[in-house]
């Protein structure tokens, strides 16, 4: 059976909103640990060993995704994933700070099977363009609102108690999008069982993918980790970073909406240089910013290449394996470069922002010329097997 475009679109919709329940602990996590350090009392170190305990919980279950997204429904699997996060998140609130750090990786854990369950459905869309930016827009523009309200309204009056209860109800409001996903592949159901080893036995170029990937992420990240930074060495006010933020949050989901409708109508290559142009614009702007408006446009335009590039390389990394196993290693290169990132960006801070600014561009730069000159030829030339690939793959039981 194959899908009409109504129901391709219900699906893709759904397939989002799992996404958005692994985008959203991870997302949050900076204001999250902030309430949680407030409420416990914790130190700088403390917090930093919570979030580094969920980064671990998300990448072990990025991995594990790879086993397990197509040997369970994908029903049982949003909806056990999903009450699983809300349990760990509410415990969180209540036992004591001994308890915290298996809690927060079990939160990881679970946000990271929605998360690659979300991009495993993307994955088979033939226009995975349009399929991957619809998904990224609605995540970032669910977690803008997300994190406008919890700071102000529930935080500010309930601490970290009324936002762990709070995310816990939108993560279960979310996972009502399992009534509508397909229990799961067609193609997956009837093909035979596979080990992990097997399961991760991607094509080389695949893996060469995910490795570049990773790379433009480790830049990409690193500058983002310390924007917040940058600002306050410009001596902007509060209101003015939390200006530049929120509206950083809501361009970073519009420009991932503008891909859902351009689709790949730009082709495989031309749009890895795009994402290149636009994010020297706003490296630009950062390097020569002395104050608010220019500190503010060169982080919304930087936002804006940042969020393309994802969306564009996540595209092709799929292309790269028809099979649909790398599409869902996606999050654990971002796991992997959440830690390596902030890591190395620390250290090249201390001699000055403009260290930081150079591995941003020259990370960016080896996305563009790997991405856009070598493994966008490998995959129009492999154009062919991936359309006859797509069809049955779409049809989903």
């Amino acid at each position: 059976m194959t899908m009409t475009g109504r129901q391709t679109l219900t699906l893709m919709l759904a397939a989002s909103f799992a996404s958005t329940i692994g985008g959203l602990p991870f997302n949050s996590l900076p204001i999250l640990l902030g309430a949680l350090t407030d409420s416990f009392g914790f130190s700088a170190q403390q917090a930093g060993f919570l979030g580094s305990a969920c980064f671990a919980g998300f990448f072990l279950g990025t991995l594990a995704a790879v086993f397990v997204v197509d040997r369970v429904s994908w029903r049982l699997l949003t909806v056990f994933a999903a009450v699983a996060a809300s349990a760990a998140l509410l415990l969180s609130s209540r036992l004591p700070a001994a308890a915290q750090l298996p809690l927060w990786a079990l939160i990881g854990f679970f946000a990271a099977l929605m998360t690659c369950l979300g991009l495993r459905i993307m994955g088979e869309m033939a226009n995975k363009e349009r399929a991957l930016g619809l998904r990224q827009g609605i995540e970032l523009s669910i977690t803008a609102l997300v994190l406008f309200i919890l700071p102000a309204f529930v935080i500010a009056q309930y601490q970290y108690t009324g936002a762990a209860i709070t995310l816990s109800l939108i993560i279960l409001l979310l996972s009502l999008s399992a009534l509508v996903l397909p229990r799961r592949s067609r193609v997956t159901a009837q093909a035979p069982q596979l080990s992990l080893a097997q399961q991760l036995k991607l094509p080389a170029i695949a893996w060469g993918g995910l490795f570049v990937f990773f790379l433009f992420l480790v830049g990409q990240i690193g500058l983002w980790a310390f924007l917040e930074r940058m600002g306050r060495a410009l001596e902007l006010q509060p209101a003015e970073l939390g200006t530049v933020f929120a509206v950083l949050k809501l361009l970073g989901g519009a420009a991932a909406l503008v891909i859902a409708i351009v689709g790949d109508r730009l082709g495989l290559r031309l749009p890895q240089l795009v994402v290149f142009g636009v994010i020297c614009i706003g490296l630009l702007l950062l390097y020569r910013a002395d104050g608010f408006l220019s500190y503010a446009f060169g982080a919304w335009v930087w936002e804006v290449g940042f969020t393309w590039g994802c969306v564009f390389q996540t595209a092709m990394i799929a292309r790269l394996d028809p099979r649909g196993r790398a599409i869902m290693l996606i999050p654990a290169a971002f796991a992997a470069s959440s830690m390596v990132g902030p890591a190395l960006a620390g250290n090249l801070v201390a001699g000055g922002f403009e260290s930081l600014l150079l591995l941003a561009l020259v990370s960016a730069a080896v996305g563009a010329a790997v991405f856009g000159l070598y493994l966008g030829r490998r995959a129009i030339q492999d154009a062919p097997q991936q359309t006859v690939a797509a069809v049955p793959a779409a049809e989903l039981s």
